[in-house]
C-alpha cells in the first residue's frame, strides 16, 4: 500500500473536486502543490536540505537578525518546549536558519527535517506550516492531515510571517510538534504564542534600523502585526512597519519616501493624530517605569534628551 494512500486519495479528491471544500485556502494551497509546483503527496523523501555554505551565507546574510531575535526564540521555546513543541526561524525562502527544541526531542526533530538547513518552502514540500504561511504572507495552522506530504500529516505546525522594514517578507517563525495528543484547541493557544513572538521580532528588529529616531506606535483595530512608524528629529516619518503602510494607505513594499508627519496626520490647529499617539506613548512608557525618565526612554528606544524635548513639545509634565 503506498504511503499514507487515504491521505493521498483525499488530496487528489479536493484538488480535483468543484465542490465549496474545494475553493477553500487549503485546498488551493494543495492545488498549487500539486499543479503549480509538480508535488507527488505520497512522496517519502525527507525535506532537501541546502549545503553547509549556503546556509552559512543565509545566516551571515541575517546575522544581526539572528541575534535580535535568538532571545525571543528562547522566550518562545521556554513556553512551548515542555510540551515537546520545537521552535524555528526560516529566511524568506523557507530555509531553516535557526531552531530550539529539547535535548530529548533533538533526533526525532532531525529525523522530520526541523532543524537549520532544511527547506520547507511550499515548493519542496508543498502545504505546510513554514511553506503556505510565506507563500499566503500570513498567519497558519496546519495540523496534520492539513498537510500536502502524506508523511508529514502526523506534524502540527503555527507559524507567523516576519516583515522587515521595506515591507517585503523576511522570516517565518514556527513551533512544530509532532504529539500524537495535540488538539487544534490547543494548538490555537500555540499560534498566539507565534504570533506575539513574531510581532514582538518584527518591532525589535524596526526599532533597530531606527536607533536614532523616536518610534510612534499608531492603534488599529484591523491588525495584529505592529503598526510602528519612525520620526526623525525634523518630524519627518522615515520608516514604517508593513501594518503601518497599510494602515496609512502608503506603499506596502520597497523603499520608504520620507514625508512630514503633519502631511500624514493631518494639519489642525488641535493636536494631530500623530502627536495623540505619541503623547499616549510617552505617558503609558512613564506609568510604567513610575516616572523614571532614563527607564522610560530606553523602553521607547530613544535618548534621554529627546524624551525631554518632546514631553516639552507635547506639555507632557513629570
Amino acid at each position: 500500500m503506498r504511503l499514507g494512500g487515504r491521505h493521498v486519495d483525499r488530496v487528489f479528491r479536493v484538488v480535483g473536486s468543484k465542490s465549496d471544500a474545494a475553493c477553500s485556502p487549503l485546498a488551493a494551497s494543495w492545488r498549487r502543490s500539486m499543479e503549480h509546483y509538480g508535488l507527488d503527496p505520497a512522496t517519502n523523501a525527507a525535506p532537501d536540505l541546502v549545503e553547509a555554505p549556503d546556509l552559512a551565507q543565509r545566516q551571515g546574510e541575517l546575522g544581526s537578525f539572528l541575534a535580535l531575535a535568538a532571545p525571543k526564540l528562547d522566550q518562545l521555546f521556554g513556553l512551548v518546549g515542555a510540551s515537546g513543541c520545537g521552535v524555528l526561524l526560516t529566511d524568506a525562502a523557507g530555509v531553516v536558519l535557526d531552531g530550539r527544541c529539547a535535548e530529548a526531542d533533538a533526533a526525532t526533530f532531525r529525523e522530520w527535517g526541523l532543524h537549520p538547513g532544511a527547506d520547507w518552502s511550499e515548493a519542496r514540500e508543498g502545504t505546510n506550516g513554514i511553506g503556505t504561511c510565506l507563500a499566503e504572507k500570513r498567519r497558519i495552522i496546519i495540523h496534520r492531515g492539513d498537510h500536502f506530504m502524506a508523511r508529514n500529516t502526523a506534524l502540527s505546525c503555527m507559524d507567523a510571517p516576519i516583515f522587515g522594514v521595506d515591507g517585503h517578507i523576511l522570516a517565518a517563525l514556527d513551533v512544530s510538534s509532532a504529539r500524537v495528543d495535540e488538539t487544534e484547541g490547543f494548538n490555537r493557544l500555540l499560534a498566539a504564542a507565534v504570533a506575539q513572538s513574531a510581532q514582538a521580532i518584527e518591532a525589535a528588529n524596526f526599532r533597530a534600523f531606527f536607533p536614532d529616531a523616536r518610534i510612534i506606535t499608531a492603534e488599529n483595530d484591523e491588525t495584529e502585526t505592529p503598526v510602528l512608524l519612525a520620526v526623525d528629529e525634523d518630524d519627518l516619518v522615515i520608516g514604517a512597519t508593513r501594518a503601518a503602510r497599510r494602515a496609512f494607505g502608503l506603499e506596502l513594499c520597497g523603499p520608504f519616501k520620507p514625508r512630514p508627519a503633519a502631511d500624514l496626520f493631518g494639519r489642525d490647529d488641535d493636536p494631530t493624530a500623530f502627536e495623540k499617539a505619541e503623547r499616549s506613548a510617552l505617558i503609558r512608557a512613564l506609568a510604567r517605569s513610575e516616572g523614571n525618565a532614563s527607564q522610560a526612554a530606553r523602553a521607547l528606544g530613544i535618548g534621554r534628551a529627546t524624551l525631554y524635548r518632546r514631553m516639552r513639545h507635547l506639555g507632557i509634565q513629570k
